[in-house]
């Protein structure tokens, strides 16, 4: 990716996250992970997490994130100057969702311990493996 959207992709994210808490009331906590911009600049995924709910409360975030959505956009391109301001666009993340899934697996898998080191069955010389 190139310097240039690296640096608008981070200043969109962070300016977004502040807007997001000043302007929007949630009851559960609402970040944004990431934001992927488009090499145009014209449109930009905001990918929002959704702590301390179901589905259903994440549904109701994204709802009310569409719908709050011009005027983000407005108030952010007051913030950050560009020639366009990226249309957005929101969505679920469900990655820490996915590795403490991952996670809560592993830990109940039944892996055997292995043999410490120095403790390895004696070779037998007669065997032709």
């Amino acid at each position: 990716m190139k310097n240039r959207l690296v640096r608008v992709k981070e200043l969109m994210k962070r300016e977004l996250g502040d807007l997001i808490v000043r302007e929007l009331t949630f009851s559960q906590l609402v970040t944004v992970q990431d934001v992927d911009i488009t090499p145009d600049l014209k449109h930009a995924h905001v990918f929002v997490s959704v702590l301390g709910g179901d589905e259903n409360d994440a549904k109701a975030v994204l709802s009310k994130l569409h719908d709050h959505r011009k005027d983000l956009q407005y108030k952010l391109s007051r913030r950050v100057i560009l020639k366009f301001t990226p249309q957005l666009h929101f969505k679920l993340d469900v990655a820490q969702e996915r590795g403490s899934r991952v996670i809560d697996i592993l830990s109940h898998l039944d892996i055997p311990e292995d043999e410490p080191l120095g403790e390895s069955p004696k070779e037998n010389p007669d065997d032709p493996r």
